[in-house]
């Protein structure tokens, strides 16, 4: 299983992946963080694009082409809002792991590239989202043999080091 899954500390938008995750708002509006660069990436097709989706309910995600970045697809999944943990944060996250794969898959990608969903203003504690992360994707690659490769992208040493512990479990 680990073979498939790799964690790295890179810049998303530069990957050569067939698709990439961008932690959305609801609105699928540009934001800050990875969904900023994103979109700064992507060029202003992407804000249109996303714009005729209607926005996405948490925990769900949406397709839209790449635009401007290497990636063919930009899979736009919206994580939770950290709440204490005891309002479905888990559950939710996880949907936007496995739905994310879930569109891959349907769109033919034999790789995709995650950020660390929700945890940057969206406050989802690092070790318990790389739980999450790390154990719904093995789940789900477990049952899937597309996509072929899974990475993983960190920002900062603290959410690098959360995901490479967890990944070393699976």
């Amino acid at each position: 299983m680990n073979a498939r899954m790799r964690i790295v500390q890179d810049d998303i938008t530069r990957l050569d992946v067939d698709a990439i995750v961008n932690a959305a708002n609801s609105a699928l509006a540009p934001g800050g963080g990875v969904c900023g660069a994103i979109h700064r990436a992507a060029g202003p097709r992407l804000a249109a694009a996303c714009a005729a989706l209607g926005g996405c309910p948490t925990g769900e995600a949406r397709a839209t082409p790449g635009f401007d970045l290497p990636a063919r697809w930009v899979i736009h999944a919206v994580g939770p809002v950290w709440q204490g943990g005891g309002h479905g944060e888990a559950a939710l996250l996880a949907g936007c792991y496995r739905e994310s794969l879930h569109l891959a898959a349907a769109l033919g990608a034999r790789s995709i590239a995650f950020p660390a969903i929700a945890c940057g203003i969206y406050g989802y504690p690092v070790e318990q989202a790389a739980e999450v992360a790390v154990g719904t994707v093995a789940a789900e690659l477990a049952a899937s043999a597309i996509p072929e490769r899974v990475l993983f992208v960190c920002f900062g040493s603290e959410v690098l080091g959360a995901w490479q512990a967890r990944l070393a479990r699976t």
